[in-house]
């Protein structure tokens, strides 16, 4: 029984060592590259970590993620300026799916129910030819449907249905893309 413990905080070493090294070598390799510049670098690093991303996908120098094992990137994904990608848990951007500057995808929380606020997760999927507006905040657990735009400034906290328009806090239908 004792062992338990242990081989939790063994694990957990190795994830804190995980991050660390993944935090210093995107903050020395890629933050001071500019933009756009250079992604084919910046995917490499992505990948080196673990990260499955194709090769058209694009990610900006001044992106935050947290766990590139938890990333996938389809073809023509885009991660935008200052997105704040906290992949505790899963995060899957479709085909030419666009996140927007300052968006904030969230696969984590705490239990509020449980007095050690256990941490929580769940995954979130941005499918193909979706657009997450500027400074949007994408809750855990939820799929933003095919061609669906989500407003800028907008809280989701629900799955959004394909080829809809969301908007608001928390985000309700505004009306059909098509």
């Amino acid at each position: 029984m004792e062992d338990i413990p242990l081989l939790k905080h063994r694990l957990g070493l190795k994830n804190h060592l995980y991050r660390f090294l993944w935090s210093v070598s995107w903050t020395i390799f890629v933050r001071p590259i500019p933009r756009t510049f250079c992604n084919s670098w910046k995917l490499f690093i992505l990948r080196f970590f673990g990260a499955k991303v194709a090769s058209t996908a694009l990610v900006y120098s001044s992106a935050s993620i947290y766990d590139p094992r938890n990333l996938i990137m389809e073809n023509g994904a885009c991660i935008g300026p200052k997105v704040d990608c906290y992949n505790v848990d899963m995060i899957h951007i479709g085909v030419n799916a666009l996140i927007s500057q300052k968006t904030y995808l969230c696969t984590a929380s705490h239990n509020f129910h449980d007095v050690a606020f256990e941490l929580i997760t769940a995954p979130i999927t941005i499918e193909d030819n979706a657009w997450v507006a500027a400074d949007a905040y994408i809750g855990m657990g939820v799929t933003v449907g095919k061609n669906a735009v989500v407003g800028a400034r907008s809280s989701v906290f629900k799955d959004v249905p394909p080829n809809v328009v969301v908007g608001g806090n928390p985000a309700k239908f505004i009306k059909n893309r098509y």
